[in-house]
């Protein structure tokens, strides 16, 4: 009898664990390898238990039952910091950066060299950042604070900051839904690079194109259970959504075709010294109008003026042929505008407080009754609107903080849409959101244009772009260097645009 060579050995095994939180089971008995010099997807709905196999492996949580191996060995993270001395390193959908210290010291956080005499050596910090800044191909200034820093450069600084503990095994969370499509092709370039030097790269994203690109094995979750493991070049992508969702899925992007009416948004001459300059377009009611450009560009910047959130130092809003004050959100919403922003956890969400709560804050006053708010009203409105949208959770009175980042993105939609604005404008509608729910969310905006409201969509995904909007206005360096309608709109020809290679205009 010829024995079969079994193969390598896992650098890392998860071998039948399981976690709950009270009577909900995140996790249920999965098991997967990571092996030396693979990539391997880890796919499935948001609410899937992705993020508690993350920080499973990241100490964050302990199994209830089943093991964790890292060389054959069984281990017990008590904390991440016994995970970080296995090798693990953790790169999060969302930053965790200090914000008042500097790149630097966010890099070297926990093991700052130190000179002769025991005190932080500040020269080796930076030469440390700047080396790995270098490595990364970026250019970030390592002694600036890390307040302010956008999220693809917050998002930078949190990559250099796992590369820099050396990890063997590195879990990269969502890490490009932030970045520019050079961002993320330097991005992976540095992730082939540790896997060819033997790393073990575990790889969560919805973006099929970036699994298929990059990984070589799959793993699929699906309500806290194991699917499947399988080499990628076994699965299409149509069989890794029918396995994600259980079911047949329908049109990732339903546009329904709308006769657009009167105009809804106006805006004429916005500009903001060294951020964007005589920024002028319209959007009419039914009509989807996005914005598309590179990361920098200036387009999260434009639509946060229009809604008054930033100051502007030149230019008119007139919202329904009414001028809006400038630099005034509350103006905004009592005409009629909605804002879903990039940043959900920063600018979309009170964390601490509850589901139910975040969702009615925006209609708390008209929800009141004689000046009280009752939770009766303020749940049923709630529960309306997270049916709606599919959002998992365990109770609606449950803090926001406690959800997974595709939910809470659920939660901010559904604030705003109980409103029922005229003008909805929504930035990055998608990032960290499932397929299934994508579909959910783009079906839901198509219905909002054909009811009548008027969209302003700025999303960093040219799939999304292609297939959801009525005309595409590409903004370079803080200006609208061309506008597309839908017939003449491709890949080549926003991308071409957004690069400053010319664009039919």
């Amino acid at each position: 009898m010829v024995r079969q060579d079994p193969g390598p050995a896992p650098l890392l095994e998860v071998r039948g664990v399981t976690k709950s939180f009270g009577a909900v089971a995140a996790v249920d008995g999965v098991s997967f390898p990571l092996y030396a010099g693979e990539a391997h997807a880890l796919v499935g709905e948001n609410g899937a238990g992705k993020s508690t196999i993350v920080k499973m492996l990241a100490g964050v949580h302990r199994p209830d039952s089943g093991s964790l191996l890292v060389d054959g060995a069984e281990v017990d993270f008590a904390s991440p910091a016994d995970a970080k001395a296995a090798g693990i390193a953790v790169i999060y959908q969302e930053p965790t950066l200090f914000p008042d210290l500097s790149v630097a010291e966010n890099i070297v956080m926990g093991r700052h060299p130190r000179g002769r005499l025991g005190m932080i050596d500040r020269a080796a910090v930076r030469a440390e950042a700047e080396q790995l800044f270098s490595r990364l191909g970026v250019r970030i200034d390592p002694s600036r604070p890390a307040r302010g820093l956008s999220i693809a450069d917050q998002q930078i600084v949190e990559i250099a900051k796992a590369l820099s503990a050396d990890a063997r095994v590195l879990i990269m969370d969502e890490p490009t839904a932030a970045l520019s499509v050079f961002e993320v092709e330097r991005l992976f370039n540095v992730v082939r690079a540790l896997r060819e030097e033997g790393a073990a790269i575990m790889f969560i994203s919805h973006r099929f194109e970036e699994i298929t690109e990059l990984c070589q094995r799959v793993t699929i979750m699906r309500d806290g259970r194991h699917v499947s493991t399988d080499p990628l070049a076994d699965l299409t992508v149509d069989e890794m959504v029918r396995r994600m969702v259980g079911r047949e899925l329908d049109a990732l992007f339903p546009k329904q075709d709308v006769t657009p009416g009167e105009v809804v948004l106006e805006v004429e001459g916005l500009s903001r010294e060294g951020v964007f300059r005589d920024i002028s377009f319209s959007v009419r009611a039914g009509e989807i109008v996005a914005f598309a450009g590179l990361v920098g560009s200036g387009r999260s910047e434009v639509v946060q003026a229009v809604f008054g959130v930033d100051e502007r130092d030149a230019g008119v809003v007139r919202l329904n042929g009414k001028e809006l004050k400038p630099g005034s959100p509350r103006a905004a919403m009592a005409a009629g505008m909605a804002l879903v922003p990039e940043d959900r956890r920063q600018q979309g969400l009170v964390m601490d407080l509850s589901i139910e709560r975040n969702v009615t804050l925006p209609r708390s006053g008209a929800l009141a009754r004689l000046g009280f708010l009752f939770g009766g009203t303020e749940r049923c409105e709630a529960q309306r609107w997270t049916q709606r949208l599919q959002t998992k959770f365990g109770r609606l009175g449950d803090a926001v903080g406690t959800l997974s980042g595709g939910n809470q993105q659920k939660v901010v939609l559904a604030k705003w849409l109980s409103m029922a604005p005229k003008l909805l404008i929504v930035d990055e509608p998608t990032r960290g959101i499932d397929v299934g729910t994508k579909a959910e969310v783009h079906r839901l905006m198509s219905t909002l244009a054909a009811e009548g409201v008027a969209v302003v969509m700025v999303s960093s995904e040219l799939p999304e772009v292609l297939g959801m909007a009525d005309r595409v206005l590409v903004m370079r360096e803080g200006r609208i260097v061309a506008e597309i309608p839908r017939a003449e709109a491709s890949e080549d020809t926003v991308m071409f645009a957004a690069m400053g290679q010319g664009a039919a205009a």
